[in-house]
């Protein structure tokens, strides 16, 4: 289980980006990288970090399902996820 901090944190950052993202999309299609550089570190998407949404677990993240790994073994052996079967764990 993530800490209450860092997923603050994360939620932060994806405010941040949120707000520049007009700003950092003008400005680099002007080729304004002074302009850039002004701009919060948190301002680009690429800090972003991907967390589970249920636990908040930073590592073994799925993409697909948004959750991570061990959420999502613990999951399909419950039946949770549709057409999961289990092979070989």
């Amino acid at each position: 289980m993530a800490k209450e901090s860092m997923k603050a944190r994360e939620v932060k950052r994806a405010k941040t980006v949120a707000k520049y993202a007009a700003k950092r999309k003008a400005l680099k299609e002007a080729g304004d990288f002074q302009g850039l550089q002004r701009l919060p570190k948190n301002a680009s998407p690429i800090r972003m970090h991907n967390r589970c949404k249920l636990t908040g677990r930073p590592k073994g993240y799925m993409r697909q399902f948004g959750i991570s790994r061990v959420l999502f073994r613990e999951m399909a052996n419950k039946g949770l996820i549709p057409g999961v079967k289990k092979a070989s764990w």
